[in-house]
């Protein structure tokens, strides 16, 4: 198995994604009407010009906020929950719109890592995660727990 295992992680690691993603209209727009956000910044165009004219939209599309969350998570899911699975999410801010045509970046920092109680095979570990443009802008922040496999069962 690739990815780490709950004896990998230390209070006050960091991770920085490998590679960072373009995010694009289509991106947006799709992800948006997928989960069937009716809110029309995110995909009327004739909308935004109208409505929010003025810095720092312009009339342009704002990217969805759960879409900008679950690509950060995503690009750090290799350094961290990949043996694993999600148990929650916390302190989610969106600090700074994304727009088409932004790359976004992941990283993060290792909070807590503890033993499951119920699930002796496995670690519980909290990350601090943020998304950076390529401006280096901080566009969101969030606190992610997951449930991580350690190397040997039961240790």
């Amino acid at each position: 198995m690739e990815g780490p295992f709950f004896e990998d992680f230390e209070v006050g690691q960091k991770f920085r994604s490998k590679v960072g993603r373009t995010v694009t209209d289509v991106d947006n727009i799709w992800f948006t009407l997928l989960t069937n956000n009716t809110n029309q910044i995110h995909f009327n165009k004739d909308y935004t010009e109208k409505t929010f004219p003025e810095e720092p939209f312009y009339g342009r599309l704002v990217v969805n906020g759960f879409f900008t969350l679950a690509l950060v998570a995503g690009l750090l899911v290799e350094f961290t929950s990949q043996n694993g699975f999600m148990l929650g999410l916390d302190s989610i801010k969106f600090l700074t719109p994304v727009f088409a045509g932004d790359t976004i970046y992941g990283e993060a920092e290792v909070l807590e890592a503890r033993p499951s109680k119920s699930r002796p095979a496995f670690g519980i570990v909290k990350i601090r995660s943020w998304g950076i443009n390529q401006r280096g802008e901080k566009v969101i922040e969030f606190d992610r727990v997951f449930m991580v496999r350690k190397k040997a069962k039961g240790k």
